[in-house]
């Protein structure tokens, strides 16, 4: 598709919507995301065609960069030029409803399709070199729930669970993520109750090939767990207490002081990625009922964060595998 057609020329202003969306033109693998999804896509029905997988992964990528609901992503169709252009559409023909939209997410839970979407993005970022597999980072951050009993059940999503965090309660679920120590870019995601331990799904985040594996403090005992690996070496952060206790003034106190800011630096990266699908995406809160339909909604933002952190490389790729189309940026 020509960049022109898209509208993302320079001949229309260079708004923050319009440049993210030339961005990911450019670097989402669309083809191959294409053949992932289309043996499981229905054909037509009463005669009328199908919308292309094309057009409705277009669709559900722009709901996760831009947080919008069915309803709402149908609105922003009709509303916004952009949008329908991004998807190639256009208002000679008709445009998916919030029903149409509904089917294709259901489509892709059904056929756990999230996964395999995370998983072929990922092959394309190791094929280019862009994710290695030496060391693995790990950790958490919570995910608000609705805590409010005023539905049709009379009750909070029983797969979700309340936590403590400082002095308040919090009714949330828990994404747990391995990312590659290297370049900080998500491989493996988990999602359980907010009340599990994070050490608990510790080993079930590293992807196989690692020989080491870093974590904060909440990762103690790690290598002792039943599902450890031998041939992984586990470098995890010294409790905060213990930390401040150190005598700086100390030389082997120091070393360890040294080596903890180290540990910390390379855990750093894990950050990076919370920060893409919470600031960025504004995933801020689940959406649906229960743990699977959430797990399985959050591995696409994942994917997502992973070419929007790889995209200035993907795009450095790009300029150098082939020449650029139209004016991209």
């Amino acid at each position: 598709m020509q960049q022109a057609e898209l509208g993302l020329n320079l001949s229309t202003k260079r708004t923050r919507r319009r440049e993210f969306l030339a961005q990911m033109e450019r670097v989402v693998p669309w083809a191959a995301l294409e053949a992932l999804i289309a043996p499981h896509a229905p054909e037509g029905r009463r005669g009328r065609p199908p919308f292309s997988v094309r057009t409705m992964l277009r669709i559900h990528f722009m709901q996760q960069w831009f947080t919008l609901s069915d309803p709402a992503m149908e609105e922003a169709l009709h509303d916004v030029p952009l949008f329908r252009e991004f998807a190639e559409l256009n208002f000679e023909t008709r445009l998916p409803d919030e029903s149409t939209i509904l089917r294709f997410r259901h489509l892709l839970e059904k056929h756990k399709l999230a996964e395999q979407i995370l998983h072929t993005v990922n092959e394309m970022l190791q094929a280019k070199g862009l994710l290695l597999k030496a060391g693995t980072v790990v950790d958490a951050t919570l995910i608000a729930a609705p805590s409010s009993t005023k539905n049709d059940r009379g009750q909070r999503d029983p797969e979700m669970h309340q936590t403590k965090k400082g002095n308040q309660w919090y009714f949330r679920m828990k994404a747990h993520i391995g990312v590659d120590a290297d370049s900080g870019l998500v491989h493996t995601v988990k999602g359980t109750a907010a009340n599990v331990n994070d050490v608990v799904e510790a080993n079930g985040l590293l992807h196989g090939e690692e020989t080491h594996a870093f974590g904060d403090a909440g990762y103690q005992g790690a290598a002792k767990r039943p599902d450890a690996r031998e041939d992984v070496q586990w470098h995890v952060g010294m409790p905060p207490g213990k930390r401040r206790a150190l005598d700086k003034t100390c030389k082997v106190d120091a070393l360890v002081e040294q080596l903890e800011r180290m540990k910390a630096s390379i855990r750093a990266k894990v950050e990076h990625p919370f920060r893409v699908i919470k600031r960025q995406f504004g995933h801020v809160k689940v959406r649906y009922r229960g743990l699977a339909k959430n797990t399985a909604q959050l591995r696409t933002p994942f994917a997502l964060s992973n070419l929007w952190m790889a995209r200035r490389a993907l795009l450095v790729l790009d300029g150098q595998d082939r020449p650029k189309v139209g004016n991209a940026a």
